[in-house]
């Protein structure tokens, strides 16, 4: 009989151990999933960090603009009750909405880093609208001339568009010249002849550079 009600207390006393580390486990990871959305708000914007090399290092040469600022990719933030995404264009999917926690995978296995921007105050009534218009343009193809097209977008170019109709961003004249040589950089001038394009230079456009640049937002953190 007492062997009975020891064992009994044995199997009672394991059941809960393996509760209480189930529930341990499952706050743990729910505690490093809303630490990368911790202090993230609706309407951030995700810059990635340029690489030194090749097209991430190319866009960087000709559009770097502030010492502490090199980046080659952006993206916005939606928060809602489904979850946290970033809406983004990108060569691999084109417009799309992403989790955040795939698109900051994406980004360190790239050795890529993310730093977030916020809009100033002023600012921040014009989220929504481009949070509506930036969803409306999902599904769109990446658009790898960097030349604008309403039917294709890349990434500065996806984000303007979402906040144009409020103006929070401005196209500016293209520049692909290597600030070193004076001269129209090696690396676009390969990539545009390759493409039998004409290389756009004082075209309007955009990058991630110029819309970090903006004096309507301002930097937030580092991911």
């Amino acid at each position: 009989m007492n062997g009975s009600i020891s064992m009994k207390a044995i199997l009672k006393n394991r059941f809960l151990l393996n509760l209480v580390l189930f529930f341990s486990i499952l706050l743990f990871v729910v505690s490093c999933k809303n630490s990368q959305t911790l202090g993230l708000k609706n309407g951030d914007l995700l810059f990635v960090t340029a690489k030194e090399s090749g097209l991430s290092g190319a866009i960087n040469n000709v559009t770097q603009k502030q010492k502490n600022a090199s980046f080659d990719h952006i993206g916005i933030l939606q928060k809602d009750k489904t979850g946290v995404f970033v809406l983004h264009a990108a060569p691999k999917g084109g417009s799309q909405k992403q989790n955040l926690n795939e698109f900051l995978k994406d980004q360190a296995n790239d050795g890529q880093k993310v730093v977030a921007y916020r809009l100033k105050p002023q600012y921040q009534k014009n989220i929504p609208d481009a949070i509506e218009k930036a969803n409306s343009m999902l599904g769109k193809p990446y658009n790898f001339n960097y030349i604008l097209d309403d039917n294709s977008y890349y990434c500065s170019d996806y984000i303007e568009r979402a906040f144009r109709k409020d103006k929070v961003f401005t196209l500016e004249p293209m520049t692909f010249i290597d600030p070193k040589t004076g001269k129209i950089n090696v690396f676009w001038e390969e990539f545009y002849a390759k493409k039998n394009l004409k290389v756009p230079e004082g075209e309007v456009g955009c990058n991630p550079n110029g819309l970090a640049a903006s004096d309507k937002i301002e930097r937030i953190k580092e991911l």
